[in-house]
């Protein structure tokens, strides 16, 4: 199902939505400013080429990095930049991904290109900090992420 679904994908616009991200993120490099959008939207590009069996998590759960003065200031960063993103483009991707995804599901055929538009809504409207990774990889991620919270919780009743 995933490489039919992301070449029809692809074909019905998915290549469109890769190319104008991809610019996104080339004007976006050509400020100081922009830098940390220049990822977020080569990020954006990847998925929106081919959604299926890709998923999107936060770089802080694939890093494990305990708080620091270093991703503190990273973090921060990528807030302002997700906030000022949030309220300019962000929400009108957000909601343009979102009429998408109501749009597809009116059919039993579009639901699944439905829920991929709904998971490029959530991207685009937050993007900094984010990685696109396979299902597989995000599945491993959150369970490791899990396990270290367990044992965290586990040490500090004992």
């Amino acid at each position: 199902m995933r490489f039919v679904g992301n070449i029809i994908w692809f074909m019905c616009g998915g290549l469109w939505l890769a190319i104008l991200w991809t610019l996104g993120g080339l004007l976006a490099a050509m400020t100081v400013v922009g830098l940390p959008l220049t990822r977020a939207a080569f990020e954006m590009a990847k998925l929106s080429a081919f959604p299926f069996g890709k998923d999107v998590v936060h770089i802080r759960e694939i890093d494990q990095k305990e708080l620091s003065a270093g991703t503190a200031l990273t973090g921060t960063i990528g807030f302002l930049v997700n906030l000022i993103w949030a309220f300019s483009f962000g929400a009108i991707l957000f909601i343009a991904y979102i009429l998408a995804g109501i749009f597809s599901c009116l059919t039993v055929i579009g639901i699944p290109f439905g829920l991929q538009s709904f998971k490029l809504a959530g991207l685009s409207f937050w993007p900094v900090g984010r990685r696109v990774v396979t299902k597989e990889m995000a599945d491993e991620v959150r369970r490791r992420n899990a396990v270290k919270k367990l044992n965290a919780i586990q040490n500090s009743a004992a």
